[in-house]
């Protein structure tokens, strides 16, 4: 029920347009995924999600988990009709979760014990558990529970944390039996090029049809992130899709593509836009500051977003300011089509050979640090 086929590869980089076929449904690639943590896109509805085009949405197994319980999403037929998305749905396993918690967990060979975050009632989550999680959820593809250290920690510590991810991958391989559900396992290895080496390979007879990075955008600087990629990339296979979590700033994208990578997901389109920021072609803008106060024009020029066809900088920094919830809709919703965008562009230099070209002229540009005040 799963299938990967390569359309495309691009002759200038070797970055590829691929067709990932589900059981909801096929997803095009090179990919952004947005989030969904708790089963719904903040402040969007599927429809807003479609017709921005969105092709796959992520939730999360630890606060469905904790909240409403996977019991109450598989009595009401598994996740897909609980948030009414019929399109196909991963479920991250709640690894980075439960990294972030780090006072409230202690990591031992078994699992992790935690606080919940919710109400401080104790919990036990193992790989065995976050597989059955998945499985009454329902989604589409499930990844594996693993151990993801932050950046700066030191060797002997990452080694430990890549050795106890691979046992618990082979524990929740053995658990997530059944053909409508696909298991990605997930390569760590910190900021170490042979530990992340190490990783793959041993990873690799694991993946079915579907392979994740971890452990990135945690805290280090982009070219590392880049030096990290740049090391794992002769060991990707080439018949299934490359995942790289926890990634979505438009520069992070393009360099990630061109590295072979062939999907993405991040909160930060909707984050950054609830709290007035715009993702653009030129770089972030900040729209709730002063220089928009009478500034008419859309929140970015050419984009074709419900928002931008439809009210001012000046609207959306009005609403935004005045703390109304539609500033931060509009916001999330423009930045979402705009990675969307962002794709469709790349897979367009794709098919026409010349994506180095492309990520030259879009970075020459693309301010990565500025934000305009």
């Amino acid at each position: 029920m799963f299938k990967y086929e390569i359309l495309k590869v691009c002759g200038q980089s070797g970055a590829r347009i691929g067709r990932f076929t589900t059981p909801h449904g096929e997803i095009e690639t090179p990919v952004f995924m947005p989030v969904g943590t708790a089963g719904t896109v903040k402040g969007l509805s599927p429809e807003e999600l479609k017709e921005a085009g969105s092709q796959i949405i992520l939730s999360n197994t630890y606060h469905l988990h904790l909240r409403p319980g996977e019991e109450i999403v598989k009595g009401a037929g598994g996740l897909h009709k609980f948030i009414n998305w019929d399109k196909p749905i991963l479920t991250d396993s709640g690894g980075f979760q439960v990294f972030s918690l780090t006072k409230l967990r202690k990591i031992t060979d078994e699992g992790v014990h935690f606080n919940s975050h919710i109400d401080g009632s104790r919990r036990f989550i193992s790989p065995e558990k976050a597989i059955e999680i998945q499985q009454a959820l329902g989604s589409d593809i499930m990844m594996a529970f693993d151990e993801c250290t932050a950046s700066g920690t030191d060797r002997r510590k990452s080694k430990e944390a890549l050795d106890r991810t691979l046992r618990w991958l082979d524990r929740c391989d053995k658990k997530a039996t059944g053909e409508k559900q696909i298991l990605f396992p997930i390569v760590q290895g910190n900021m170490y090029a042979d530990l992340r080496i190490e990783s793959i390979e041993k990873t690799l007879p694991y993946a079915k049809c579907g392979l994740a990075i971890g452990g990135l955008s945690v805290g280090e600087e982009k070219p590392v992130m880049y030096e990290m990629l740049d090391a794992l990339r002769p060991y990707y296979p080439n018949n299934m899709p490359r995942y790289l979590m926890g990634v979505g700033s438009a520069d992070c994208i393009v360099e990630g593509i061109v590295r072979g990578i062939d999907m993405f997901d991040c909160v930060l389109p909707t984050r950054v836009g609830r709290n007035g920021m715009a993702m653009t072609f030129e770089g972030d803008i900040t729209i709730r500051n002063a220089p928009y106060k009478d500034d008419y024009s859309p929140i970015e020029e050419g984009c074709d977003c419900y928002a931008c066809k439809n009210y001012s900088r000046a609207y959306v920094r009005h609403l935004i300011n005045a703390g109304e919830i539609m500033g931060g809709r509009l916001l999330s919703l423009h930045n979402i089509r705009f990675l969307h965008r962002l794709t469709e562009k790349i897979k367009d230099a794709i098919r026409a050979d010349r994506l180095l070209d492309f990520r030259r002229e879009m970075l020459a540009n693309y301010r990565i640090k500025g934000v305009t005040t």
